[in-house]
């Protein structure tokens, strides 16, 4: 072969599953090629055919799916003319994969050496030994801490990061020619996946494998990919290198993606998220000419005809019959301004801004709140009665949030976010330290709450898949608070149903429909409508969010916040994601290990000085522009283990910027920045902080 030719070539490839007697396409008619060396991303939301094309390029397609029409070529051969045999020595030793949840991927009886090591015996033939030493350097390659003792370790004993760092081993230990990363960064925090990105660049520099990046985040995809191929309702619709496709996208499509991510430093009073309305028609409804008419806001007559697919100068293509003006800018591919026409149905217009009137209550207060847990104790340990280890969850936080405000909750995994609203939520139980609820003090127990208490406080979960039973209508979910904790008749809770789903932009007839007839972006919105049934004063959200596409991200954010410019509610908002926290939130606040390490208003969070820990956070967060980023703050090492009782400052042993005789002894102090109000525990003083840091590149 030529050194130029293409490791993965895909040519024409349809991919249908079956439907009763029926076949529908869910992948059709697409080509790319990945050449050695090169990051191809494959973007798209749920529903556009991203994964069933991976899976047919790794060949795993499940019973029902079948490649109806084109072929795969891997390192200039067919793949689906091979046989069973030939491809299972190719898995693994020449085509790896990544995948989305490293927990479920890794054995959880065997130790993480021993997983790597089998892999080198079965595909490259070495003894025990070598294997086992081979293992230990993969390890320390993918910059895992101690990896002799971490070899030792079983999956459940390490975090999640450094769980898909092990994957990457596994996937690399054979210098595959091949590697599928199927969304391998979604679920980590800005700093473990500004790790992994950097990992998988220089990784795949230094073998030149060909990597194919199946993910929804615009902000990953900006950071390492040379090239990106667009997928709506299974047709590639844009593809082209990545500064080009970034600058100038030709496409509705991919404008409405780029448009739909909230760019750091870009906040909710100034412009609302510009989201792409309607979604991906299902398998078997979809249109027969230009498959994105029905959102296209550019829609012509010649769209009842399917266009081709379009190549300019051999390195773009794109499938859109209007592709030539948006190039010549007669057209703009943007969705419209949100306006009165887009406000909420049900509510009136919500305000631009809100704010708490002065000596207003706070509705939510904690003081000196902390939660700490048993650590899992072993057999051996309950033999000698060694009393179990305390995992202090949350430590001596003290935090308000007011009548009409937004406090955003950021942190690494493990930072005990979830916790300290898990505690506001009564879900857990408080070691030490005061609640109060609208001046009057919050009981910790769930069961010793009232209705009237229970009514007050309502929250949403992360995974709007799990939020309802699957067994009750949409309805009956939103008919339940209103009838237990307001008391409403039925007729009443009906009506006032209908309401809520109106509110949250979804039709009526939703009503009579279950939990498994809705999109992931339509759950979350009944969980929203659900959690508003009963006006409460504290709406708590853990990671809303994180777990769905940009464009219904956009919609989500835009409905809470019109929503909590309505009600005057406040909202603790949790996310890993410090653009979307810095666009919702009007505060925010930043916690490491337990402790809170910073508080600010929004815009004043992302100015010098900062704290150093949320220095490495600010630096971390790609900023979905190709370049646009500059230097990262690396943080050595993973969250030290919360069982540790700190004599300093917690973040001292991953702090750049430590003063070692001092941050490790002493406790450090609350230091206020007079310019910008902003508060922060460290024993740097805000003068000095100032001439060491720099403004942080934000959009």
């Amino acid at each position: 072969m030529e050194p130029t030719s293409p490791i993965l070539r895909v040519e024409n490839l349809s991919v249908a599953y079956r439907s009763g007697r029926a076949w529908l396409d869910a992948v059709q008619d697409v080509s790319l090629a990945v050449h050695p060396g090169e990051t191809y991303g494959l973007v798209g939301e749920s529903g556009s055919g991203k994964t069933t094309l991976a899976n047919a390029v790794m060949r795993y397609l499940g019973e029902n799916a079948r490649v109806r029409a084109g072929k795969i070529e891997f390192n200039g051969r067919d793949l689906y003319s091979l046989p069973d045999d030939e491809m299972r020595r190719i898995w693994g030793a020449e085509v790896s994969l990544v995948p989305q949840n490293p927990l479920s991927s890794l054995n959880p009886s065997i130790r993480i050496g021993e997983q790597v090591a089998e892999i080198l015996r079965h595909h490259q033939g070495v003894d025990k030994a070598a294997a086992r030493k081979r293992a230990v350097d993969l390890l320390a390659r993918v910059r895992l801490p101690d990896p002799e003792r971490l070899a030792e370790q079983f999956p459940h004993q390490v975090s999640g990061g450094m769980q898909q760092r092990v994957m990457i081993a596994m996937a690399l230990s054979t210098s595959p020619r091949l590697l599928v990363l199927d969304e391998p960064t979604t679920s980590l925090d800005v700093t473990t996946q500004a790790s992994i990105l950097d990992l998988f660049r220089d990784l795949i520099q230094d073998s030149q494998t060909a990597v194919l990046f199946v993910t929804h985040n615009l902000g990953a995809i900006a950071e390492i990919c040379d090239r990106v191929a667009v997928l709506y309702a299974g047709e590639l619709v844009e593809d082209a290198p990545l500064a080009g496709l970034f600058d100038r996208p030709l496409h509705p499509y991919t404008r409405g993606l780029l448009d739909s991510i909230p760019r750091l430093g870009q906040y909710k009073s100034a412009a609302p998220l510009q989201s792409i309305p309607g979604q991906i028609p299902p398998l078997g409804a979809r249109p027969s000419g230009c498959i994105f008419t029905p959102r296209c806001t550019l829609a012509v007559d010649a769209c009842s005809k399917r266009p081709p697919l379009a190549a300019l100068d051999g390195k773009r293509f794109v499938r859109c019959h209007r592709w030539e003006e948006i190039l010549e800018n007669k057209i703009s591919a943007r969705q419209p301004e949100v306006g009165t026409s887009q406000q909420l149905t049900g509510w009136p217009a919500a305000r631009a801004t809100a704010t708490a009137e002065p000596g207003e209550t706070p509705v939510l207060s904690v003081k000196n709140l902390s939660v700490h847990f048993d650590a899992s104790h072993s057999f051996a340990q309950a033999l000698v009665r060694k009393p179990p280890r305390k995992v202090r969850a949350v430590e001596k936080v003290t935090l308000e949030a007011g009548r009409s405000t937004i406090l955003g909750l950021v942190g690494e995994s493990g930072s005990g976010k979830s916790s300290l609203v898990r505690a506001v939520a009564g879900l857990v139980e408080k070691t030490g330290g005061e609640m109060e609820l609208l001046g009057l003090p919050l009981p910790q127990k769930l069961s010793r709450r009232d209705l009237a208490t229970l009514r007050h406080i309502q929250m949403v979960f992360q995974n709007p898949e799990e939020a309802f039973n699957p067994y009750l209508t949409i309805g009956d979910s939103l008919r339940r608070p209103l009838v237990t904790l307001l008391g409403k008749s039925q007729r009443e809770a009906d009506a006032e149903a209908k309401r809520l789903l109106a509110a949250v932009r979804l039709p009526g007839e939703y009503m009579e429909r279950m939990p498994s007839q809705l999109s992931g972006g339509e759950k979350q919105r009944v969980a929203i409508a659900r959690a508003f049934a009963t006006n409460p004063d504290l709406l708590i959200a853990d990671e809303p969010i994180s777990s769905l596409d940009v464009s219904v991200q956009a919609s989500i954010l835009n409905l809470l916040s019109q929503l909590q410019a309505e009600h005057r509610h406040a909202m603790l908002f949790i996310s890993h994601d410090l653009a979307v926290v810095s666009y919702l939130a009007d505060e925010i606040a930043v916690i490491y290990l337990g402790h809170l390490m910073e508080i600010a208003r929004s815009e004043a969070l992302l100015e010098p000085p900062y704290h150093p820990y949320t220095e490495a956070l600010l630096s971390a967060i790609p900023l979905g522009q190709p370049g646009a980023r500059g230097e990262i703050i690396h943080l050595e090492g993973d969250i030290p283990s919360p069982t540790m009782v700190w004599q300093g400052c917690p973040f001292s042993t991953r702090c750049p910027r430590v003063i070692s005789s001092l941050c490790i002894d002493q406790v450090p102090p609350w230091q206020v920045d007079a310019q910008t109000g902003k508060r922060y525990s460290c024993h740097i003083r805000v003068e000095d902080l100032r001439s060491i840091q720099k403004k942080l590149h934000i959009q």
